[in-house]
């Protein structure tokens, strides 16, 4: 399994464009999907051209929230990709979506690629399972890492946590990870950081994770 960040608040990779959104590029089982868009299309693709990855790859969208820090590329990314989207349902229809998956409920997405459902009503975090493990992909964690990990639990182990967590402070919940990579709207980096060095994995526009 590989995970590319492609959107975030900084880089790792000089020859990409920074900006505040998040989005990733998720490979794993032969299966390629786009969790987020980022706010803008045109970096998004343009960070993608920089990295050589082709958007004709990607045969899935997964948006975790209606926020324009997370859906503001969608449209410009279906305009030269039309590929599915999944997401809950008050975010808005793209029109030049291939399918839409509207989610509400825990669902299987593709072979050990799930969602945690739509917490509130409001947002979904992507569950990828490999082996005994499984890793979990969050857009802002609105519901609470608590819930999401909850969640996500009902498909096995939990080993590795990536995406933004806002104000985030029960670290305790982190003991138990393999790896935990904190982005975008994160608020304690620095004190993840502290606390588990030998778990923290260094976020921006660029970094490859391979699990």
């Amino acid at each position: 399994m590989k995970i590319s960040i492609l959107y975030d608040n900084t880089v790792c990779n000089p020859d990409l464009t920074p900006d505040w959104g998040f989005a990733c590029l998720v490979e794993a089982d032969g299966h390629t999907l786009l969790f987020d868009t980022g706010a803008k299309g045109g970096l998004l693709i343009g960070n993608l051209d920089k990295l050589g990855i082709s958007p004709s790859i990607i045969d899935t969208v997964f948006l975790s929230h209606n926020h324009w820090d997370h859906i503001g590329g969608l449209h410009d990314f279906l305009s030269i990709q039309p590929a599915t989207v999944v997401a809950p349902a008050t975010c808005p229809v793209p029109s030049r979506a291939k399918n839409i998956i509207t989610v509400k409920d825990p669902v299987q997405i593709d072979d050990n690629i799930y969602s945690t459902g739509s917490l509130d009503d409001f947002e979904q975090s992507l569950v990828i399972r490999q082996d005994n493990r499984s890793v979990v992909v969050v857009g802002c964690s609105h519901p609470g890492v608590g819930r999401i990990m909850n969640a996500a639990s009902r498909y096995g182990k939990m080993g590795a946590l990536i995406g933004g967590l806002h104000g985030f402070c029960d670290f305790s919940l982190l003991e138990t990870l393999d790896a935990v990579c904190p982005v975008h709207c994160t608020q304690q980096i620095g004190e993840i950081k502290r606390r588990f060095p030998n778990k923290y994995l260094e976020g921006g526009a660029g970094r490859m994770l391979v699990f």
